[in-house]
């Protein structure tokens, strides 16, 4: 099962040149986690992924998540992630899908708050009715969040991310320029890129 909902994401990477995870983890012990990357790849976005059945569901969002509950933010589908995902940072390959620097932009853990018709349900179940309701605990956001399946333009790959309002949401803060930096290296993804290009350099002229 877990193989076959990382068949797109295997079958659009060449591992023996990208440094991306191949996917090795099944699962994680305790709540589920989640993660935000920040990706400055052909244009910049934050990947917002959560773990549902041993995967990470994954949703690119282009302006970043908000902490202002006014603040409805695109969200597009994209192709289920490895658990291994949820911890790389890294420069991918110009010339590879994805190509640019990756920071781990937040990470913590979260809990399904799904309902339909007065009854909790399964985050798999809440994904395929298009509506899902998460309490998040990490170190940049947290509180309650909506991803809405409002199928835009008519693709049922764009969803909206939306902060419930709760004592967490806070319209006065924009995390995503006032708190630019990597919670597990402390780099920015600018520093990330220029670090391994330099890396390379000087691997270049030994």
């Amino acid at each position: 099962m877990e193989s076959d909902r990382l068949r797109e994401y295997k079958g659009k990477r060449d591992f023996s040149k990208t440094p991306e995870p191949a996917g090795e983890r099944q699962g994680s012990e305790g709540s589920p986690v989640f993660v935000v990357q920040q990706h400055r790849a052909s244009t910049m976005h934050w990947d917002f992924r959560l773990e549902v059945d041993g995967v990470l569901v994954s949703w690119a969002v282009p302006k970043g998540p908000s902490t202002d509950p006014s603040q409805k933010r695109l969200a597009v589908r994209t192709e289920d992630h490895p658990l291994d995902y949820a911890r790389f940072e890294g420069v991918i390959p110009e010339e590879e899908y994805g190509g640019g620097a990756v920071i781990v932009w937040d990470y913590g853990t979260y809990e399904n708050h799904s309902r339909r018709d007065g009854r909790d349900i399964s985050m798999a179940e809440a994904l395929q009715k298009g509506h899902l309701s998460v309490l998040l605990s990490g170190s940049k956001i947290s509180g309650g969040y909506s991803l809405i399946n409002a199928r835009l333009g008519g693709s049922e790959k764009n969803w909206l991310l939306i902060k419930e309002r709760d004592d967490a949401a806070d319209a006065r803060r924009n995390p995503v320029s006032t708190e630019p930096e990597s919670v597990i290296s402390g780099l920015t993804v600018e520093e990330m890129a220029s670090r391994m290009s330099r890396m390379e350099s000087e691997s270049d002229t030994e």
